[in-house]
């Protein structure tokens, strides 16, 4: 279901290229049932045409004259029947590769995904991610850091344990590399082939895929780990709705609204990250094995079982894909999630850095002013007071 609600996202997002515009078929009985000028046109303007006057053009190989027969066609299929049963992944071939893609021959939809990879993707994520950084810029102007109120106390209590910092550190600090090599793969080309030329790009890039391949695993690990450790103190509760409501005291000083161990904007980014960071790993795999994990043909197949797809103007999804397909709307979906958990993880690194006074002690040291933490966890502080009263050995 969750994968579902992925993909449908992902066809949203993909709006310009999936919800083509219906136009009625020309007439053909000029060319004899070719393609026309108007075909061409439309396709180049990535219109949405019936192609099933090519598709099952296709000849009839059992109508094959004897090869003895110099007068004869040539074995009953034309040239371009032949192609355009390659160009449809209908034909009979043989090839020398045993793959699970040898007999895709030709699959022409490398050039979407390259324009779209190119243009919207690179584009609106540049925006999406440079648009995030401005804003943290201009809130702290406004706001500047967030200052522990009251008077400090010397004492401290211990918020993180070492194993779930650990669990933290592995999996943002994988996530780091992960985002770094990511942005090199999608900008290199443009961006560092200019400044250092093709041969260091080059070692550049291959350093870097390995980096990103291998690193995955550590931070599938630690996303794995902090979901367990944290899962239970991360759900929803009437607290946080008194925590929304003020917006957690961001905006004015002075305004603490009581929390447990996790306030609303901490389950906020919680959720985010284990939301979009398994999304990630899921097609992260998908690109990794593509022959053995395809996410969005069977995916796609159950949406139009559905009927959502048509609801929302986007038609019948196509669900037959080819391995080649399959990566390229794998990369796409891993590359723009990637985006928006980038700008989220932007944002978590500000406030628990130079945006607020004493949240890096909590990742840091696992240890954390007291006052600060009445501040801003209060609920939680006197469930630890409780605790350690009860624990306590009575005086004799």
């Amino acid at each position: 279901m969750i994968r579902a609600i992925f993909v449908m996202c992902f066809a949203c997002f993909l709006g310009t290229a999936a919800q083509a515009q219906e136009v009625a078929p020309p007439d053909r009985t000029a060319t004899g049932g070719a393609q026309t000028l108007e075909d061409i046109m439309a396709r180049q303007q990535q219109l949405e045409i019936d192609e099933s006057f090519r598709s099952d053009a296709l000849g009839d190989p059992d109508a094959a004259a004897p090869a003895t027969d110099p007068l004869g066609t040539r074995g009953g299929v034309s040239d371009a029947e032949i192609w355009r049963a390659l160009r449809y992944d209908a034909a009979d071939v043989t090839t020398q590769s045993r793959g699970a893609a040898s007999d895709v021959l030709i699959q022409d939809s490398g050039m979407w995904w390259l324009q779209f990879r190119e243009g919207p993707l690179a584009t609106y994520g540049a925006y999406l991610l440079g648009g995030t950084i401005a804003l943290l810029a201009l809130f702290y102007l406004i706001r500047g850091r967030i200052r522990i109120d009251g008077e400090k106390t010397g004492r401290t209590l211990t918020r993180f344990k070492a194993i779930e910092r650990f669990g933290h550190w592995l999996m943002a600090g994988s996530f780091v590399l992960l985002a770094l090599t990511g942005l090199i793969s999608l900008f290199g080309r443009k961006v560092m082939i200019p400044l250092f030329g093709h041969d260091s790009f080059a070692t550049l890039a291959l350093a870097t895929k390995w980096i990103h391949n291998n690193v995955s695993w550590a931070f599938m690990l630690g996303l794995i780990m902090i979901f367990f450790m944290w899962v239970l103190e991360n759900i929803p509760n009437r607290t946080d709705l008194k925590w929304i409501a003020v917006g957690g005291g961001l905006f004015k000083k002075g305004v603490h609204p009581p929390a447990k161990k996790f306030n609303a904007g901490q389950k906020v980014i919680f959720w985010s990250v284990i939301l979009l960071g398994g999304s990630i790993s899921l097609s992260g795999l998908s690109l990794l094995f593509p022959f053995e994990l395809p996410m969005f043909g069977k995916t796609f197949a159950l949406m139009n079982d559905t009927g959502l797809p048509a609801i929302l103007g986007f038609g019948v999804l196509e669900s037959n894909l080819t391995p080649h397909a399959e990566m390229q709307y794998a990369q796409l979906w891993h590359a723009i999630v990637s985006f928006l958990l980038m700008a989220v993880i932007i944002a978590h690194i500000y406030i628990g850095s130079v945006g607020m006074e004493g949240a890096f002690d909590a990742m840091g040291s696992g240890e954390v002013e007291e006052q600060w933490a009445r501040e801003h966890h209060s609920l939680w502080v006197d469930e630890v007071k409780e605790k350690e009263t009860s624990h306590a050995t009575p005086a004799e």
